[in-house]
């Protein structure tokens, strides 16, 4: 069973259809039980990276998905994989889950653009479960104007939008991917069929 963490401010709906089609048993929930007792969790997100660790503070999950990420699978989408870090610039300084260490501030993008909008190429990095089937190359579907920083060892792909942006991270059992997987066709199945399968392990 994997939970998909609902705290307002996430794109739960289109998740949800994306693990059914591929037959992973999900529940959405706010219930810190249903964290305890899941296999698996899908931290997604929306919006403000202030006003989603609100909602989230709100909810009083934050130390029970902090103590679950070191017990078994978790894959933030999108700004939940922004979350995911100690902390973000956007509207001032707001402080993150501190799961992966980094921060997130606005893209470097030069005469580009703000927000990314739209499918853009993947370039691999180092060896994640997850992201096993990606290719470098392969299109995915992104919508963002803020970007994670971090070293190198966390990397499990970036694209390039007027400089390198991350597009997807790991560290041990807490992933994170900046596109939309469930928008993202076949590769972005893909990655989903393979969180999956991490956590009937």
């Amino acid at each position: 069973m994997i939970a998909i963490v609902d705290y307002g401010a996430g794109n739960l709906f289109s998740v949800k259809n994306a693990c059914d089609y591929l037959g992973l048993e999900t529940i959405t929930t706010s219930d810190a039980k249903d964290l305890e007792n899941a296999d698996g969790i899908i931290l997604p997100g929306v919006g403000a990276f202030a006003d989603a660790m609100e909602k989230l503070e709100a909810t009083g999950l934050i130390p029970v998905i902090k103590e679950q990420a070191g017990k078994k699978p978790l894959i933030g989408i999108c700004l939940g994989m922004q979350m995911l870090f100690d902390y973000s610039t956007e509207f001032g300084k707001t402080e993150g889950l501190g799961l992966i260490p980094g921060y997130v501030d606005l893209i470097d993008c030069g005469d580009l653009k703000l927000p990314q909008i739209g499918w853009n190429q993947l370039k691999k990095h180092n060896n994640c479960p997850v992201f096993a089937d990606v290719k470098d190359g392969d299109y995915v579907y992104f919508v963002h104007s803020f970007a994670a920083r971090c070293d190198e060892k966390y990397l499990a792909a970036t694209t390039e939008y007027g400089g390198t942006v991350v597009a997807a991270v790991a560290n041990g059992n807490v992933m994170g991917t900046q596109f939309h997987p469930e928008k993202s066709g076949a590769v972005g199945l893909g990655i989903l069929r393979n969180f999956g399968k991490m956590v009937e392990k």
